[in-house]
């Protein structure tokens, strides 16, 4: 005998199409008829542009993430007897935070369940960054996380496949049917996710600019104020920081050359814009887990972020001491002209770094680890006629032709006083309730 279903999908696609409000039992009803198969995808298809067109009420983003989050397991890190506290960033180009980032507020007894994933398109991932280091391994089971959180205070790997599986379809398919922007359907996605890993308290890095998901610096902050909102509804502490992705992180966009560029940050040195942000996201992570009163940059000076960090990475199988890949060829770009570096686009780069061979256009295709980009200015800075401006790094020589193309216009040299078109502060301003 067939089951009868609570509900039929072309009635909540009318709905969503005439701009009506679904109720949290038609939710809760779409995303496990569409996990278990029920709904075809090209039923969600339709409901996601109408989605994408018409928006959602707050208590209808609300009901689809729990709805979502209610499709898989859910982490508790309860006997741990710690504070835990996670970072989520939307992504950008040299965006190498993360690697700093959880040794450091591992540092202050905070557990960090830094739960990550792999680079698509432009935008790096921090799973394949660490894989440039010899014999480290992203996949861990439950039980060895909880005790590298028990023991060290933090770990980075690669997410269960159990962790809001209906995500997961419906991310595919929002992939190929244009809707990947519609922020109540991004919002969700993260936040199902971040809440099933059992973080207690999160903080969310949401960028704007020309390397960000989301340009607009109004899109972005519409965004970070609905996931603040979905955390703060579930009982997790959330807060958010904009940043600006006009201009790429650091000098160094790849995998192996940002871990370089990472460990440079835990030795005490590093990029001001890097260490900038890791300590902030740092303090705020701390703050929201309620440890307070502490000296976060003391720890990257004095080598306390770096113990932390060769112990975990070795918790982990990967040898801190081993040489990362370096690549076969390089071509190295100059300046035509002396003056000031006035302008350069995150986006080119990031493009540029992808075509040779840093990041996948599909999702099973393999990185080169020692592909990518090295910056030798940063917007500001004096340069003088034949100096170099930035490296390109490949295994084959035949990528430089597209990667040189990607960022053709994406720099220019201006006269000493002319403005520097970098979109402003680092971090524009935080949303949160504390």
């Amino acid at each position: 005998m067939t089951a009868i279903e609570a509900f039929d999908a072309v009635d909540l696609i009318h709905t969503k199409r005439d701009r009506g409000e679904l109720s949290e039992p038609q939710i809760n009803w779409l995303i496990d008829a569409y996990t278990r198969g029920y709904v075809g995808d090209e039923q969600m298809a339709a409901m996601t542009m109408a989605i994408f067109l018409n928006g959602m009420t707050r208590a209808e983003i609300r009901s689809l993430t729990m709805a979502m989050l209610a499709s898989g397991e859910r982490m508790s890190f309860a006997g741990l007897g710690k504070p835990t506290t996670d970072k989520h960033s939307t992504g950008g180009v040299g965006d190498k935070i993360t690697l700093p980032l959880m040794p450091l507020v591992a540092v202050f007894g905070a557990a960090v369940p830094q739960l990550s994933g792999r680079g698509l398109g432009h935008t790096g991932g921090t799973l394949d960054k660490l894989e440039s280091i010899s014999g480290w391994r992203a996949n861990l089971t439950n039980a060895e996380m909880l005790q590298q959180l028990q023991e060290l205070g933090g770990v980075i790997c690669a997410a269960g496949s159990g962790l809001a599986p209906a995500d997961g379809k419906l991310y595919a398919l929002r992939d190929i049917t244009g809707t990947v922007e519609a922020i109540p359907l991004i919002a969700s996605s993260i936040m199902s996710k971040k809440i099933a890993e059992g973080t207690s308290a999160l903080v969310l890095d949401v960028k704007f600019g020309s390397g960000a998901f989301l340009k607009d610096i109004e899109r972005s902050r519409e965004l970070a104020r609905t996931m603040v909102e979905l955390g703060e509804d579930a009982g997790v502490a959330t807060s958010a920081l904009l940043t600006n992705m006009n201009v790429p992180l650091g000098f160094a966009i790849g995998n192996a050359n940002e871990v370089r560029e990472s460990v440079e940050v835990l030795a005490g040195g590093g990029p001001a814009d890097v260490v900038e942000l890791t300590v902030a996201l740092a303090e705020e992570m701390l703050s929201l887990a309620g440890i307070t009163g502490v000296d976060v940059g003391a720890a990257l000076t004095d080598g306390r972020a770096m113990d932390k960090w060769r112990a975990v990475i070795r918790a982990q199988g990967g040898d801190p001491d081993a040489a990362l890949p370096v690549a076969r060829e390089t071509h190295v770009v100059l300046a035509e002209r002396s003056g000031v570096l006035v302008e350069q686009q995150a986006l080119p780069f990031g493009i540029g770094a992808w075509r040779l061979g840093a990041g996948r256009a599909r999702k099973q295709d393999p990185v080169q680890h020692a592909a990518g980009i090295d910056l030798h200015a940063k917007p500001g800075d004096t340069v003088v006629q034949g100096q170099p401006l930035f490296t390109l790094s490949a295994d084959e020589p035949a990528r430089f032709a597209r990667a040189l193309e990607a960022v053709a216009g994406a720099w220019r040299i201006g006269d000493p006083g002319e403005p520097v078109l970098d979109g402003g502060p680092l971090i524009a301003e935080r949303i949160g309730s504390r």
